[in-house]
């Protein structure tokens, strides 16, 4: 029984490491920004980042495409 419990728990172990890393891999996917949010974040003025903060990213990114599509930039010397 001990021989069998000495062979089983190094592949148990190994078995449930490679499932951790598969599982840390996705997390990391998800958690990276994706380059339009980083984007976002680099010229988000001051009040842009309170409302990122008070009503979440989708009303945040809607807000910015909004502006986009009327043509406005942001100027970050006028933001900071």
């Amino acid at each position: 029984m001990q021989g069998l419990a000495v062979v089983l728990f190094p592949v148990v172990l190994m078995l449930f490491a490679l499932g951790m890393e598969r599982v840390e891999n996705r997390l990391r996917k998800l958690l990276e920004p994706d380059e339009e949010v980083q984007q976002y974040l680099d010229k988000a003025s001051n009040a842009e980042v309170k409302e990122l903060t008070k009503l979440g990213l989708p009303a945040a990114v809607a807000r910015i495409r909004r502006r986009r599509s009327r043509g406005e930039e942001l100027d970050v010397a006028r933001a900071s």
